[in-house]
């Protein structure tokens, strides 16, 4: 068995570096390391190498509280962001303490000893076992292994290149040849206008069309600010005006959907001019925000559909053919290569196997207090970022719950703490509330949340910044232990 540590963060991707930096920032004493499954940090934005990835919101809301976002693009390409996790990591020199090729299989949590024992398989060196006092997991919340990819009938029978972006191969050429982007999020909306610089076409196969906006990539106001402030102060300002944007959005589109529909519409319909169908194209079923708007830089996209370099189907697919696909309307949409963005794998936590004194914990099972620590599991938080605004302004907020959580233990001498409700009837709700496919195909895996607080998962930035960071850490559903002969002293 090896030795154990104070705290174990699971993931090197911009939450698990995040959270590392706050601990060398807010707990030195604490003895730490960051187990990665990968062989490289970065987490998704390492993963991902399909052309245009980029991020889906400013990088002055998903990049650190504490840590500048200094490049000029504010909505920014995958290998900036990449490089930005790195510099952090390396500013804060916890890119020492990951231990790479690390997997973490199965938890079990033992009370006698206030400890965690993790399983982790280590490539092809076999199993170990390691205790520590408190997990943090910043897993995200997909498989890395691999994307969604929908049962389509007659794949055999296609004679091109079939294939998903979270696997991009490095050798694929697309230069002149027709290319089918299956999907109309995050995804398949970078991908096109991207490709569709060299290949000989590119059509986004929709089977439904989602909500999108064009913004420009670099932040204006940001870099007037820049000139003019310090750099903190400068992204600071920044940050909250992106933050108060975000969510005067958010709320205005869920109070008033149809007043937010006709305001979207008419800013595609500047970007595109008449001779596009916008009832067929650009007009969801649902309302905004109940999935996520999709980001378009300087509207790389529309002006890829004006050059007619790409272009936009919407339908369904019938079968595959031999030289393309069949959609059920008739029409033959011939192609070269197809490309499946037909979403993520969702995956909670990893797919770690709890256990809690020797009883299966199953994740479903368990309510979320306050977006980070799971019913039931003692000395345990989650990254779960927010679905209607930047990952990281939660994530940046649970982190720093945690390092004062720390604190709190070391002060009174407590060995654990574990969240729990009383009530047996308390009336739940799906912890992801987005309707997205992705979403809604895996959602009974992951752990609920309460209809009211603590239990309620709030999508809203300042709620949780006065909740997490200034409210006390004491209430009814925190229940606090101590372990007679337990060695308590920090590190």
């Amino acid at each position: 068995m090896v030795d154990d540590v104070d705290v174990v963060i699971i993931g090197a991707g911009l939450s698990g570096i995040g959270a590392a930096c706050h601990l060398e920032r807010n707990n030195p004493n604490k003895r730490y390391v960051i187990l990665e499954s990968r062989e490289a940090m970065g987490g998704t934005w390492d993963l991902f190498r399909y052309p245009g990835v980029r991020s889906d919101s400013d990088m002055h809301t998903l990049g650190y509280a504490f840590k500048p976002w200094g490049a000029q693009k504010a909505i920014a390409d995958g290998e900036d962001i990449l490089a930005y996790i790195r510099e952090t990591a390396t500013e804060y020199g916890v890119d020492s303490k990951i231990r790479y090729n690390q997997k973490v299989t199965a938890a079990q949590w033992h009370s006698e000893s206030a400890r965690w024992h993790l399983t982790i398989t280590c490539g092809d060196s076999g199993a170990i076992t390691l205790r520590c006092r408190f997990v943090y997991s910043c897993t995200g919340y997909y498989s890395y292994d691999a994307g969604y990819m929908p049962d389509f009938e007659g794949v055999s029978d296609f004679g091109g290149r079939l294939l998903h972006p979270q696997v991009w191969p490095s050798d694929l050429d697309y230069s002149g040849q027709r290319v089918v982007v299956i999907g109309s999020g995050a995804t398949a909306i970078a991908l096109v206008p991207a490709m569709a610089k060299t290949a000989g076409h590119v059509t986004m196969l929709q089977r439904s069309p989602t909500y999108i906006i064009s913004l420009p990539a670099v932040d204006s106001g940001a870099e007037r600010l820049r000139k003019w402030l310090p750099a903190m102060a400068a992204y600071w300002l920044t940050r909250w005006k992106n933050v108060s944007k975000q969510a005067l959005i958010f709320y205005a589109s869920r109070r008033y959907p149809e007043f937010a529909k006709r305001l979207l519409r008419k800013w595609v319909r500047l970007q595109l001019g008449d001779q596009f169908d916008l009832d067929k194209h650009f007009s969801p079923r649902y309302n905004p925000w109940d999935q996520r708007l999709c980001l378009v830089p300087n509207g790389d996209l529309f002006r890829a559909l004006r050059k007619q370099t790409a272009s936009i189907v919407t339908d369904t697919i019938s079968h595959f053919t031999a030289t393309g696909i069949q959609l059920t309307s008739g029409e033959h949409l011939n192609a070269d290569i197809v490309i499946s963005a037909t979403g993520l794998d969702l995956l909670p936590f990893g797919g770690i196997d709890f256990s809690v004194d020797g009883q299966a914990v199953k994740i479903p099972d368990t309510l979320a207090y306050k977006g980070m620590l799971l019913s039931g599991l003692p000395n345990l938080a989650v990254a779960i970022g927010y679905t209607n605004a930047s990952w990281t302004l939660k994530c940046d907020l649970t982190s720093d719950y945690v390092c004062r959580l720390l604190n709190h233990m070391d002060r009174h001498q407590y060995s654990y703490c574990v969240a729990q409700h009383r009530d047996v009837d308390i009336a739940t709700a799906p912890l992801l509330d987005f309707t997205s496919g992705y979403i809604t195909r895996a959602v009974d895996r992951f752990p609920r949340q309460g209809l009211r607080s603590p239990w309620r998962l709030r999508q809203n930035y300042l709620f949780d910044l006065l909740s997490l960071r200034f409210a006390s850490l004491t209430d009814s559903a925190i229940q606090f232990h101590r372990v007679p002969d337990v060695d308590r002293s920090p590190r």
